[in-house]
């Protein structure tokens, strides 16, 4: 993984339970937001390329479409208080 920050992003999609994923795509809480955002306004799908989801120990790539998700939090750790929301 390279020197970026390792953050928490979990998405809340309409109608569904939170996703959360652990990615080391951004090199820090405002730019994983600024990027979210970006892609939310141009309504296409976020590409991360450095993920781990659930219990994997692989980084692996995800296309997360955007369309149906009602709320973004990127956080560096994982608690309810934690983190922006978009």
């Amino acid at each position: 993984m390279p020197d970026n920050d390792v953050l928490i992003i979990r998405f809340h999609p309409v109608g569904g339970e939170d996703v959360s994923v652990t990615s080391g795509d951004f090199d820090g809480e405002s730019a994983a937001v600024e990027a979210i955002s970006r892609a939310l306004d141009e309504r296409r799908s976020l590409v991360l390329t450095q993920v781990r989801y659930g219990f994997e120990t692989e980084m692996i790539g995800m296309v997360v479409n955007l369309a149906n998700v009602v709320s973004v939090r990127v956080s560096k750790t994982d608690g309810a208080e934690a983190g922006q929301y978009l």
